[in-house]
């Protein structure tokens, strides 16, 4: 048995590399307050109103109480009964993300966007002629100037280091951690705090008495590797703060669609609603596998004689296969009124923006969100087909 390829101790990249972190501090709540003045400074809650629903987002105010996002909304109410619960508003979100994407856009050379409300920057060589601190700082200042919102940011030499230091800044503060001072920055702090630490492992680690990022750190990388697999490696170069994810270039996707030409020609309802069913279940999960949501749901049909026809429908945004689904068959049986044999049957998603499970603004229950978490996890792990709604299985037309 060959031994396990150890992870160099010193990452080469770490000396070319200059990453910002930039994260918009609470920035649905603060969304709000621009909106409404008078809410700055209260205890605001994003969310579902009714008693089953979830916090989306929370004022620093409301965190005070120990409010934090994904509680029950009846939990916070209890924690808080002065806080305001707001239902939220994705379009004012999605208008307020894309203008901060523009101003970076117009800024710098190279970002990635991974949320709504996060940007990963590259500003490497940008020392030799202005100066990446000096940079940031002029950035994060544009920023906030042009959007009224604050933000905060981490500069380091890798994504892992600088989306940590943002972290331990927030909010509205920059923390820069020199070259070399990876691993001593993480040393200190909790295994939590490290990105790819789920509760399920945090709980494991901190039972086998690791508590901090240092003692994970000193643990033999095949140690780690038995106890948790691969991700144990992983883990172990994060703990040495060792990180070479690049910087994936920023692209507004437009759409996401999936279309069927049927061998056969159909009429067959039940066949024509599993296929409606699954292709809608596959575009659904790449949409959550993408942490995006979508606001407009089209349908197209082509029938027997090339005719073909469309019809979409607004919807607030949302990525959950209840809504996509009873939206798409809601539009098929508008559209099929010819009682003609169909060729061709296709689904869009449009208007996506980013946006996950914690950012979801409807009457969402926990246990929904939970179902739809277990579905995808078991889909990534074992493949999209693992798990399949029994209606969209029908494959006789």
């Amino acid at each position: 048995m060959s031994a396990p390829i150890i992870p160099p101790a010193v990452d080469p990249a770490a000396s070319r590399r200059h990453i910002a972190h930039f994260d918009l501090d609470a920035f649905f709540v603060l969304v709000e307050c621009l909106k409404n003045s008078r809410l700055k400074g209260k205890p605001l809650l994003v969310g579902g109103s009714g008693d089953r629903g979830v916090v989306a987002a929370c004022s620093y105010e409301a965190r005070k109480f120990g409010i934090h996002s994904a509680m029950p909304i009846r939990l916070a109410r209890r924690l808080c009964p002065e806080a305001i619960i707001i239902r939220g508003d994705m379009e004012s979100y999605s208008k307020y993300s894309r203008l901060v994407t523009e101003i970076v856009q117009d800024n710098v050379p190279l970002f990635e966007k991974a949320s709504i409300d996060e940007f990963y920057i590259d500003l490497s060589g940008m020392d030799k002629f202005f100066g990446c601190s000096l940079f940031a700082k002029e950035l994060k200042t544009r920023v906030t100037r042009e959007s009224g919102l604050p933000v905060s940011y981490g500069l380091a030499s890798n994504k892992l280091i600088s989306k940590v230091a943002t972290g331990e800044i927030k909010p509205n503060g920059q923390l820069e951690i020199a070259f070399g001072g990876e691993k001593s920055f993480l040393a200190p702090l909790s295994v939590a705090k490290l990105p790819g630490i789920g509760k399920e492992t945090a709980y494991k680690l901190i039972r086998r008495g690791v508590e901090t990022i240092r003692t994970l750190s000193d643990i033999p990388v095949e140690m780690l590797g038995a106890m948790l697999g691969k991700n144990g490696i992983d883990l172990w170069r994060k703990a040495n703060g060792l990180d070479e994810s690049p910087i994936i270039p920023y692209r507004e996707q437009k759409s996401i669609s999936t279309e069927h030409t049927f061998q056969t020609d159909t009429i067959n309802l039940g066949f024509l609603h599993a296929q409606l069913v699954r292709m809608t279940e596959s575009i659904g999960f790449d949409l959550r596998r993408q942490d995006k949501l979508t606001g407009c749901v089209t349908v197209k049909l082509r029938y027997s004689n090339f005719d073909t026809v469309a019809k979409q429908k607004t919807i607030d945004y949302t990525n959950a296969d209840d809504i996509l689904l009873a939206t798409a068959q809601e539009l098929f049986d508008k559209l099929y009124d010819r009682r003609m044999l169909i060729r061709l049957l296709g689904i869009r998603f449009t208007r996506l923006v980013p946006g996950n499970y914690q950012i979801k603004l409807y009457e969402d229950t926990q246990e929904m969100i939970r179902l739809y978490q277990s579905i995808d996890s078991i889909k990534r792990r074992y493949g999209e087909k693992a798990l399949l709604r029994a209606v969209g299985v029908k494959r006789d037309p």
